[in-house]
């Protein structure tokens, strides 16, 4: 079984406003898929996820606890290998339960690939640029990548 504390930590690009993280997970890739694009098993690790449908387009929203509930829609779906989600990064439009400006969105896509004893996910966030504080928010992003992961990691492991 592969620890989560051995997964590398998140990587800042400055220059081109992403953020990077890969980790293996000791589960096959059919379940992490499902664990990255279904809303009930999504919720089970990352935010709460509501969405009104499947497949590219699919929109609805994340809600997280202190941070109030965040449009998202699913922009690519390429079964089973990588899913993008866009999602909203204003104050505002959190506060207000808004629709997604696509002037401050932020795109995460999750990879997987079968590896030897589990999967490679890689998630990276792109679009920081278009955010109000682009250097603050990708570090915030790439601590949370870390914290949110490893969850999903803890979940999958322990054959939840």
């Amino acid at each position: 079984m592969v620890n989560m504390t051995d997964n590398e930590a998140s990587v800042i690009d400055e220059g081109t406003f992403s953020v990077r993280r890969t980790i293996r997970i000791a589960a096959p890739l059919e379940k992490v898929w499902r664990a990255v694009t279904e809303p009930e098993h999504i919720s089970q690790w990352f935010g709460q996820t509501v969405l009104d449908g499947t497949g590219a387009g699919a929109a609805g929203t994340m809600t997280f606890e202190g941070y109030g509930v965040i449009p998202l829609r699913v922009e690519a779906i390429d079964a089973p290998r990588s899913v993008s989600y866009r999602w909203g990064n204003d104050d505002a439009v959190r506060r207000e339960g808004g629709p997604i400006d696509e002037a401050t969105t932020t795109v995460f896509t999750f990879t997987l690939d079968e590896v030897e004893g589990g999967t490679e996910l890689t998630v990276v966030e792109t679009g920081f640029d278009r955010t109000s504080d682009p250097v603050a928010n990708m570090a915030d992003h790439a601590e949370g990548w870390v914290s949110e992961l490893d969850k999903l990691v803890a979940l999958l492991e322990r054959g939840a």
